[in-house]
């Protein structure tokens, strides 16, 4: 076990770790590694898909240690915890209206978002098109997927 997945268990079983900055920083380093595509939550093996249960770990912690902000994007107005995910331009990532991504979840370059939500912790591959109000959850998945008319894709 890595010295970065000792801190998350250690605060998973003891919440008073939150406290510490080391710990923040810890768990803030894990959901940026997320939002890069260093890490998944879940992966592919020969065996059938892992799930790395200390990534899963430390997008729960994050909650607890980020406070509620009021973001605005134009007329639309959004009071959470995880922000929204920017500079699609640099990551070459092309997003039309109403799709959204939150800070933490890796959308690789070449996707195309349309009206679609992609949360903290899923990950979108290559050549991945999600349209007509997709929802892709935690921990979700994809690679060289065609979604169309509303679908729902969940994660943990």
């Amino acid at each position: 076990m890595t010295d970065i997945q000792q801190k998350i268990e250690a605060a998973w079983l003891n919440r008073d770790l939150l406290a510490q900055e080391e710990t923040r920083n810890t768990i803030e380093r894990v959901v940026e590694m997320l939002d890069k595509g260093e890490l998944r939550v879940a992966e592919p093996t020969a065996n059938g898909w892992q799930v790395n249960e200390w990534i899963k770990k430390a997008v729960i912690l994050y909650f607890p240690i980020k406070k509620m902000e009021t973001t605005k994007v134009g007329p639309f107005e959004f009071h959470d915890k995880i922000p929204l995910k920017h500079n699609y331009e640099q990551l070459g990532v092309r997003v039309v209206p109403h799709a959204i991504a939150r800070y933490g979840s890796y959308v690789a370059s070449g996707v195309i978002m349309m009206p679609s939500y992609v949360n903290i912790g899923a990950q979108n591959g290559f050549a991945f098109y999600a349209n007509s109000f997709h929802n892709n959850a935690s921990a979700a998945n994809k690679t060289v997927v065609f979604y169309n008319y509303g679908c729902g894709l969940h994660g943990f």
